[in-house]
């Protein structure tokens, strides 16, 4: 009961509309006070305890969008994160089924973010892992990206619709020209390849500006929310 969720907007480029929201897991401890998700996620999937928490992760933050469909706000993705031990699970399909028919939602409407890094684990597994979930209408983005050592071959071949720019090249965009390099080939590889892209960290005007200018198409971060 200590755990909640945070919902962090993500705005279009084009009329600046909420677009969708990314599920936050966070934990308010009685005794610790708020226990950082660095901290206690790695933890969770060395025991094991990663299985029932994303599942319900995933069960209320697609309540919460059933709620806020039902009372009139315009329709949304739901975008939540995978961790890579819940990715590997055999039975993630079925359970996503599962939760959307139990909150009446679309496939359409769920979004799952798996870092580059847990992708690129077993790229044939992970391939086969997100052929069945777009089987099932799912839709997959591909989380930190640029941080990771995605082979661009295996890129390819992923059913996925997103990549999300890692912070980590957004924080500095304005001033540091090797981050505005990177962004810009990430952008522009995306739109080859047929994927949208979402910048993460988005903190002033001018990262926002900087990347309406070059193509992204969708924003998150405190300059927001």
């Amino acid at each position: 009961g200590q755990f909640h969720l945070q919902y962090q907007p993500q705005i279009s480029m084009d009329g600046r509309r909420v677009v969708g929201v990314e599920a936050l897991l966070r934990w308010q401890h009685p005794e610790l006070g708020m226990v950082s998700p660095a901290e206690f996620i790695p933890l969770a999937e060395r025991n094991g305890q990663i299985i029932p928490i994303g599942s319900w992760v995933m069960r209320s933050a697609l309540r919460q969008l059933r709620a806020w469909m039902d009372a009139g706000l315009p329709p949304m993705v739901m975008a939540v994160n995978l961790s890579a031990v819940q990715f590997r699970h055999p039975n993630l399909p079925e359970l996503m089924t599962r939760l959307l028919d139990e909150a009446q939602l679309a496939p359409e409407y769920l979004e799952l973010e798996l870092t580059e890094g847990a992708a690129m684990v077993n790229p044939p597994q992970a391939i086969a892992m997100m052929d069945k979930l777009h089987a099932c209408g799912v839709r997959m983005s591909i989380d930190d990206f640029g941080i990771g050592y995605s082979s661009l071959n295996y890129l390819k071949k992923f059913s996925v619709y997103k990549l999300k720019i890692d912070q980590t090249f957004v924080r500095d965009i304005v001033t540091d020209p090797d981050d505005r390099a990177i962004v810009c080939a990430i952008i522009q590889m995306a739109r080859s390849l047929g994927f949208k892209t979402v910048a993460e960290g988005v903190e002033t005007a001018a990262q926002r500006d900087f990347l309406a200018r070059h193509g992204c198409d969708e924003v998150q971060g405190y300059l927001f929310s």
